[in-house]
């Protein structure tokens, strides 16, 4: 019963038309894509460049814009193994680890927090 009532959204969905973007759309996502990428590498270069002179909470807060990094990166290699593989499956299995990047940023970020002394008074 189940299988029947969903044929006809199948069919809908096979001859449904493939959506286009305007080009715009795509120059504006590649120059935010672009912009985070450099914005985090810069980041995490001077936060580590800076952890001698600030303390270990700066290291951390560089580790925090590595793991950021990485989640730009990871989304770009899923891009780019979504356009190359035919298989949707290793796609999602190899984008569920996505989320393992901002839980480890956030995790760092939180430790650099706690790690910060010498409040102003």
């Amino acid at each position: 019963m189940l299988i029947a009532s969903t044929l006809p959204l199948l069919a809908w969905a096979q001859a449904a038309p493939v959506p286009r973007f305007a080009s715009l759309t795509v120059v504006v996502f590649l120059v935010l894509f672009v912009g985070c990428l450099l914005g985090w590498l810069v980041a995490s270069v001077l936060g580590f460049a800076r952890a001698r002179a600030f303390g270990p909470a700066t290291r951390w807060f560089a580790f925090a814009c590595v793991c950021l990094l990485g989640f730009n990166l990871h989304l770009l290699a899923v891009a780019v193994l979504g356009m190359t593989e035919t298989d949707p499956e290793k796609v999602l299995s190899f984008g569920a680890f996505a989320p393992l990047f901002l839980l480890l940023g956030s995790l760092c970020a939180i430790i650099g927090f706690l790690r910060l002394t010498n409040p102003r008074p």
